[in-house]
């Protein structure tokens, strides 16, 4: 069981390395647009506030990747860093897509349910 909540939660914390790269480096590039499904004006409009957003999601990384490193005792870390990025995922499902609760909240959740499991 520690094994699976180590994978999963080593993929959220890659998910948002990968977001962090999207949204400060790769905004205003296709791959950015096509992700965000931006414009190019609303992109460089949009620019300052998506490399901010990006910064936030290499926090989550970061504490992801600080609870991975702790191991077993990391599990508090972890839970408090999976419920940041459910509560993000569950907010950017209500108010930006639909999808990304699937992209950020479900995983977390599912992240959450493992890491719990294995503190039992």
């Amino acid at each position: 069981m520690q094994l699976a909540s180590d994978i999963v939660v080593l993929l959220i914390a890659l998910l948002h390395v990968y977001i962090l790269v999207l949204e400060m480096f790769l905004w205003e590039r296709p791959a950015g647009l096509r992700a965000f499904n931006q414009t190019p004006e609303s992109a460089r409009a949009s620019k300052t506030l998506a490399a901010n957003q990006g910064l936030y999601n290499g926090f989550l990384a970061a504490g992801l990747g600080w609870g991975l490193v702790l191991g077993t005792a990391g599990s508090s870390v972890r839970l408090f860093f999976l419920g940041c990025v459910l509560v993000a995922g569950t907010y950017g499902g209500l108010t930006a897509s639909r999808k990304i609760v699937f992209i950020q909240a479900l995983p977390a959740a599912i992240g959450m349910g493992l890491t719990w499991a294995c503190r039992l």
